[in-house]
């Protein structure tokens, strides 16, 4: 196993390689921020799994998942949904429309991939979407990547935004929302290799999964990046619909883990923190 392991990060590698040479001939280093940073803070979080206990405590995990929903909803209104107003400022109260379009156009289009796409939440063995004949690895892996691709586009979005030159979102910025998805990613990360390894599987494969979860970022950034000329004419819908996808994923998910049973009160207290967090990086960075 840690034979497949070292060759699944050896891919990634030189995947890493070859967007550090891309970004050096193109002259788009900023494209490096936005695809390591968060993706090496869900391997940092996957990495609790060498150093914690087998489990880990409800406490802990309660204050994580309100910590990450703190962090998503300050990322959504403080570099997503308000810059998209921002950017036309000069259309008056009708400024207000794109980003209520495409907020809501973010929630439908997670909620079909929702209804659609077979997967299985940590914690549960009733899947959800589609029937399908997929082993649990698979519709676990599933579930965590309908998880992160609103946190990958988010990312694409903003530093296209930054690039473009044509909104208010500085490199700064866009560099503030990537770490804040990577700060958020820890704790999703030991969210998702603790409860592997508590099921049994070895330690290599719990740290391989739980980084692995958080591949689809930057291939959701990599994709909105690619796509930047043409989305720039509706990077105000773009923007509040990266938006609306990552408040799906926290009311839909991470807010019903984090309040029910014992220790909810924790989760409030972790989603302030991590509210405030995302809000300092943003005001102090932009």
């Amino acid at each position: 196993m840690a034979a497949k392991v070292q060759k699944v990060f050896l891919n990634y590698h030189v995947l890493f390689v070859f967007l550090i040479c891309y970004s050096y001939l193109c002259g788009m280093t900023v494209l490096i921020i936005g695809l390591l940073i968060p993706l090496l803070g869900t391997m940092l979080g996957s990495a609790f799994v060498f150093f914690m206990k087998d489990q880990m405590s409800l406490r802990l995990q309660k204050t994580l998942l309100g910590f990450a929903s703190g962090v998503m909803v300050a990322a959504s209104v403080w570099s997503l949904i308000i810059p998209s107003m921002e950017m036309v400022a000069d259309s008056g109260r009708w400024a207000v429309v794109p980003a209520a379009v495409g907020f809501l156009l973010g929630v439908g289009f997670l909620l079909m991939i929702d209804e659609l796409t077979p997967h299985l939440h940590i914690g549960t063995d009733k899947p959800e979407g589609m029937r399908s004949h997929l082993s649990k690895t698979a519709m676990l892996a599933l579930a965590v990547t309908i998880h992160n691709l609103p946190e990958g586009m988010a990312v694409g979005v903003v530093f296209a935004g930054a690039e473009s030159g044509t909104s208010n979102i500085s490199l700064a910025s866009a560099v503030a929302v990537a770490l804040g998805i990577a700060i958020q990613n820890v704790p999703e990360g030991a969210i998702i290799s603790m409860p592997m390894r508590a099921a049994g599987n070895s330690k290599w494969k719990s740290f391989a999964i739980g980084s692995l979860s958080g591949a689809v970022e930057p291939v959701g950034a990599v994709a909105v990046l690619l796509l930047a000329s043409l989305l720039m004419p509706v990077l105000p819908y773009m923007l509040a619909f990266a938006a609306g996808a990552m408040f799906y994923v926290v009311v839909e998910e991470l807010i019903p883990e984090a309040s029910s049973g014992q220790h909810c009160n924790l989760s409030t207290i972790g989603f302030a923190i991590g509210f405030v967090l995302m809000m300092v990086l943003d005001v102090v960075m932009g």
